[in-house]
């Protein structure tokens, strides 16, 4: 079991994945700024005061209190010189019998399509597998969302089917694909559709 207290740094090839600080509020704000055309048909609608200091406040005490609580585990998606690239959450954690959580992930237009999330979704799986004991990550995304699509499958993550208005996604509700990585999973290879 990993420590509540001490909140988790991991390390991949390029990258820091921690939870957000106060001090993150300029980084992330600019890059959603500018990211914002970018992201805007895969999230849902952005609040008006969304990149606001003390909107991202509240999001550094949620994320505090959701690790702390061991519901959630929001991390900043940050390179080795300090410059944030997107973030990566572990949401949903369930005990007991089930052991799973779901992801949901964003990255800044600058960094797209250099495997940036690929790198963080292998993170944040290998620790969920090992020092959490989950057994099952899911994710969803827009069926139309190819590169969302493509990086869960190659990292791993088998398509399960499809939730009718699973979201709601740029202001209207979504049907979603659904996807997961189990540990130990045996259903064989992918096949992209």
């Amino acid at each position: 079991m990993f420590s509540r207290r001490r909140p988790p740094r991991l390390e991949t090839e390029r990258m820091v994945l921690r939870l957000p600080a106060h001090g993150d509020h300029e980084p992330w704000a600019g890059l959603r700024a500018v990211s914002r055309d970018f992201l805007t048909p895969w999230e849902p609608v952005w609040a008006a005061d969304h990149l606001s200091k003390k909107s991202f406040t509240n999001r550094v005490y949620w994320a505090q209190r959701a690790h702390r609580n061991g519901t959630a585990l929001p991390l900043f998606l940050l390179l080795r010189d300090g410059t944030l690239v997107g973030a990566i959450t572990l949401d949903n954690i369930r005990r007991g019998p089930a052991q799973m959580a779901s992801i949901g992930y964003w990255i800044g237009q600058p960094f797209a399509r250099q495997g940036y999330m690929r790198e963080a979704i292998d993170g944040l799986v290998k620790y969920a597998f090992t020092a959490l004991d989950l057994s099952r990550i899911e994710a969803a995304c827009l069926p139309e969302n190819a590169a969302s699509r493509g990086v869960l499958e190659r990292a791993g993550f088998k398509y399960e089917g499809v939730a009718q208005s699973y979201l709601q996604i740029n202001g209207r509700w979504r049907n979603h694909v659904l996807y997961a990585n189990l540990r130990g999973d045996r259903r064989g290879k992918t096949e992209v559709r």
